[in-house]
């Protein structure tokens, strides 16, 4: 009996293995911030940043960073994407998420501002808790 116990929690541990290492093995979407937006970049306000959790009856947290963003440049902008990065407790890189936070649909005019929204449910264990770093990784100008 113990043996039988032992193999199917070896099965389970293999499938659970092969699962996430298939996960991780996907490739990331890369972007470059050309010379244009990084120059564009002190013509964009981050405000009003902050990060929350609620838990839902699933027992799966649910981490949600909101904030504001303007344009207080004189180019209308099409679209932005950041780069979320979560940190462990050594401050080693954990997890990184490509996020759009103004949509082509959208936009963003000079003078404007969009609230944004970032919901997170897949963020590895050993995260430190804090509020991930937000980089400006792609600006796509009209």
């Amino acid at each position: 009996m113990l043996l039988i116990a032992l193999g199917l929690l070896l099965g389970i541990a293999g499938v659970g293995y092969l699962e996430w290492k298939g996960r991780s093995d996907l490739p990331v979407e890369q972007v470059v911030l050309t010379d244009e937006a990084r120059e564009y970049l002190t013509s964009l306000d981050l405000s009003d940043v902050e990060m929350g959790a609620t838990d839902n009856s699933l027992g799966q947290t649910l981490v949600e960073i909101t904030g504001t963003i303007r344009n207080i440049g004189d180019r209308p902008v099409r679209s932005i994407r950041l780069n979320c990065v979560f940190f462990d407790v050594y401050g080693i890189e954990l997890h990184r998420v490509l996020s759009t936070i103004v949509r082509s649909s959208q936009g963003l005019q000079p003078g404007g501002e969009v609230p944004f929204r970032l919901p997170f449910d897949d963020i590895p264990d050993g995260w430190n808790q804090v509020l991930p770093s937000l980089y400006v990784a792609e600006i796509v100008f009209d």
